[in-house]
């Protein structure tokens, strides 16, 4: 296992650096920019115009713009959207959609039904009428859905793909803790053509979708922990540099373990899952991968963001400072994944059960 980026990698990582240094936006407000830059065309097929990456590509842009704390709607449209649709989505689908997110058009995933985080069993119900499909259920935590122009929407019978403007869909705003916008998403008997019904892929959305989630948590720790590391670097109290405490530097060496254990489980599972290998053990090494990214994730992300919060003292709270939007993105994402005691559940039925 080789784990050390490639040419293509280094490229990807390179554009979004050079974005992000003569570009002042960490918001929406990048996103047409970014687009200029071609990177969502990344990971579309060649005979769209693409590039034709895939996972490995698109989780580098996703870490280095995390690293950053850019709130933009990459890790839905890439993570959550288009990487789960190559497989299966048909060209005459692919023809309409994949020009549009070359154009910046967001998509998003309901990954999640009400106190059921990373639905398995969605009780979302699409029942077919000739050349149509007929969806109801309630979505919740849908990122970015008011900007998207499409959502996927696992129901009983496979993912929809449902056009934002349907009829019988509804959109309602939800709290979230900084600048990622997430709606509750109810259907009612909302019409889709039966093309638009994927069956299965449920799975390899859920793969997908905690290995974005992953990448981006890698990005956001590195970047609290470099930006935590300068402030204890130049901060002084009793004439010494923060850094030079004994309790300070035991704190930032916490953090730094942790985020070397992050990166390393991110890059694990999105290398294992970017492998052409359909054999057995390896698509359980893949599972168990992702299992322990998740956990990871939920349980440690946050608690080493309450510490570069913490060691930055009333600075962190300051809102023309980076810090709270660090902090709020990876409370964010670990909710989504369903909280660290949801996590170790899972992860510890699939230890028990080989």
């Amino acid at each position: 296992m080789d784990f050390t980026r490639d040419e293509g990698q280094d490229a990807v990582a390179e554009v979004v650096v050079s974005l992000l240094e003569r570009e002042p936006a960490r918001d929406i407000e990048l996103w047409p920019s970014l687009v200029e830059t071609g990177l969502l065309s990344l990971a579309l097929p060649e005979r769209f115009g693409g590039d034709g990456m895939g996972l490995p590509e698109v989780s580098v842009m996703l870490t280095e713009l995390a690293t950053d704390a850019v709130a933009v709607p990459a890790l839905p449209t890439l993570g959550f959207g288009l990487l789960p649709l190559l497989a299966s989505l048909p060209d005459s689908v692919a023809e309409r959609v994949y020009p549009e997110v070359a154009k910046g058009a967001v998509l998003t995933a309901a990954l999640s039904e009400p106190a059921n985080p990373f639905v398995v069993k969605p009780e979302t119900i699409a029942v077919s009428d000739g050349d149509a499909v007929r969806i109801t259920g309630h979505k919740v935590a849908v990122p970015y859905a008011e900007q998207a122009r499409w959502l996927l929407i696992p129901t009983n019978s496979g993912i929809a793909l449902v056009d934002s403007g349907a009829a019988g869909l509804t959109l309602t705003p939800s709290p979230v803790s900084g600048g990622i916008p997430e709606c509750t998403v109810r259907l009612d008997r909302v019409e889709v053509p039966v093309e638009q019904l994927l069956s299965g892929g449920l799975g390899e959305l859920h793969r997908l979708a905690v290995a974005s989630i992953g990448a981006t948590a890698d990005g956001l720790l590195k970047g609290a922990l470099v930006l935590t590391a300068e402030h204890l670097r130049t901060r002084r109290q009793f004439n010494r540099p923060l850094a030079e405490f004994q309790a300070v530097a035991q704190q930032i060496a916490d953090v730094y373990v942790v985020s070397r254990t992050l990166h390393a489980a991110a890059v694990s599972a999105s290398w294992a899952l970017a492998q052409a290998d359909s054999t057995p053990s390896h698509q359980e090494r893949i599972d168990d991968d992702l299992d322990v990214l998740a956990y990871t994730v939920a349980s440690e992300l946050p608690a080493a963001m309450q510490k570069c919060h913490h060691l930055h003292g009333g600075l962190g709270v300051d809102v023309t400072h980076p810090m709270h939007r660090y902090f709020s993105q990876a409370k964010d994402i670990a909710r989504w994944l369903g909280g660290a005691s949801l996590r170790l559940d899972r992860l510890g039925a699939r230890c028990s059960s080989t």
